[in-house]
C-alpha cells in the first residue's frame, strides 16, 4: 500500500467538517478525480484521492470472475480502509464521511460500501455498479442504516448495462441504503451536471448548520 500516492485537497482534515474519499477510474489519476472536487466547490470538505499503481485498481473487468482481480482488489479495499481510518482518527465520523468514484472507482466505492456497511454520510457511484462476485451475485451482511447512495449511469454505457445498475440498486436497498438511481438517456461514459448538483447538495447539507 505504500506504493500508492495519496493526494489531499480542499480543507485540511484537522479543520474540515466532512471528508470525501475519491476513487479515480481505470487509466485515470488522482488528479483527474479531484477535478470533480473543484467543480463541486463546497467549503469545509477534506478531499482524499489515492492513486492506483499503474493507474488501474484491478486488472480485468468487474464482470469477470472475482478471483482474476486478486490480490489487487483486496489490496485496494485495504487501502480504502486505511484512508477511512485516518479520516476517522482526525475526528470526522463515518456519518460525515463520503465515498465517491467514477467508473472503476465507482465500482470500488459501491462495493466497499456493501462489504463494509455502516452509516456513511453518502456514497456516490458515477457510472459504475457493484462488483459482487464478478459474474455472479454475492451475499452481503450488515446494515447501511439509511446511508444515502447515488447510482448514476447512461442507458447506453458500454461498460455497465442498465440491468446491472438496477441490480446494484436493489442490493444496496436491501442493505438499508436510501438509493437514488438515475439513468441518463444517451449520455456517454462521463459525469454530468445533474450528478454534480446532487453531490453538491448532499455535501452542503452536511456542512451547513440546520438552523442557518
Amino acid at each position: 500500500m505504500s506504493q500508492n500516492k495519496v493526494l489531499a485537497y480542499g480543507t485540511p482534515l484537522a479543520k474540515a467538517k466532512a471528508a470525501m474519499l475519491m476513487m479515480h477510474g481505470r487509466g485515470a489519476s488522482a488528479e483527474d478525480i479531484l477535478t470533480i472536487a473543484d467543480a463541486l466547490a463546497v467549503d469545509d470538505i477534506a478531499y482524499i484521492a489515492p492513486q492506483a499503481v499503474g493507474n488501474v485498481w484491478y486488472p480485468v473487468p468487474y464482470a469477470e470472475p472475482v478471483a482474476k482481480n486478486e490480490p489487487q482488489l483486496s489490496n485496494t479495499f485495504a487501502l480504502m480502509t486505511t484512508l477511512l481510518e485516518q479520516i476517522h482518527a482526525a475526528g470526522i465520523p463515518a456519518e460525515r464521511t463520503f465515498l465517491l468514484g467514477f467508473s472503476q472507482g465507482a465500482c470500488l466505492s459501491l462495493e466497499y460500501t456493501a462489504r463494509h456497511p455502516q452509516r456513511f454520510g453518502g456514497v456516490f457511484g458515477l457510472s459504475g455498479v457493484l462488483i459482487e462476485n464478478g459474474n455472479q451475485p454475492r451475499e452481503y451482511v450488515g446494515k447501511l442504516t439509511d446511508t444515502p447512495v447515488f447510482v448514476g449511469c447512461s442507458d447506453v454505457d458500454s461498460f455497465f448495462p442498465v440491468s446491472r445498475v438496477q441490480r446494484s440498486t436493489q442490493v444496496l436497498q436491501g442493505l438499508g441504503a436510501q438509493v437514488t438511481e438515475r439513468i441518463y438517456p444517451g449520455m456517454g461514459h462521463t459525469v454530468n451536471e445533474d450528478e454534480l448538483e446532487y453531490v453538491r447538495t448532499m455535501l452542503g447539507q452536511c456542512v451547513t448548520p440546520k438552523n442557518a
